[in-house]
């Protein structure tokens, strides 16, 4: 991709949100190690000090790209749970279709939120954003579970999708496993899970 479009889009707004938008590309383009700084600030268009005056170092940039993509994937989550009809587990399924989605569009990003050396128990921030993303899970396990229901059996199978859907995930956008599924088919896929994990 050339520097041009990047540089076109960058003028004088928000340098600390374009640099972050212009690290997101480069994650997904070259993985979240395969550039530097100086690379980003070229990419958009500034000067290579610029960086500097909102983020201390490289790994404060890339903790932000995960961070805006934890947040991005939760609201993606909550749209599509919010949005779904059919049947009580309906919302279930569509969760975990959104999950697999995200993976796939946003494959570099998705590692990274995975990945990131300093992981979310040694960052508060990090780990209240990642539980939001979970409580989207469990808002709607709560929905179809009897009245009553205790929080750690609404953690348990919360859990348990999650195990499945992020496992799905991975192996998909690594090449790891054969299926070719169509959407149909992982919509199918995805409400089975539902079912075996919340009928049983």
């Amino acid at each position: 991709m050339s520097d041009k479009p990047l540089r076109a889009q960058y003028h004088h707004g928000d340098l600390r949100a374009h640099l972050i938008e212009t690290v997101r590309i480069l994650v997904e383009e070259k993985g979240a190690d395969g550039f530097s700084i100086s690379e980003a600030a070229r990419r958009a268009g500034v000067s290579s000090a610029a960086p500097y005056k909102h983020f201390n170092d490289r790994a404060e940039i890339v903790r932000e790209v995960a961070l805006a993509g934890i947040d991005r994937m939760r609201d993606q989550m909550d749209d599509a749970a919010t949005g779904a009809s059919g049947n009580d587990l309906a919302p279930i399924t569509a969760l975990g279709v959104c999950y697999a989605n995200f993976a796939r569009t946003e494959p570099g990003v998705f590692r990274l939120m995975f990945g990131l050396t300093k992981g979310h128990d040694d960052d508060p921030e990090l780990q209240e954003h990642g539980e939001a993303c979970f409580d989207v899970v469990k808002r709607e396990v709560r929905q179809v579970m009897p009245e009553g229901t205790p929080d750690a059996e609404i953690e348990r199978r919360g859990f348990m999708l999650h195990m499945f859907v992020h496992g799905h995930a991975f192996l998909e956008i690594d090449g790891k496993h054969e299926l070719d599924l169509s959407a149909e088919q992982e919509t199918a896929l995805m409400a089975d899970i539902a079912q075996r994990i919340m009928r049983d």
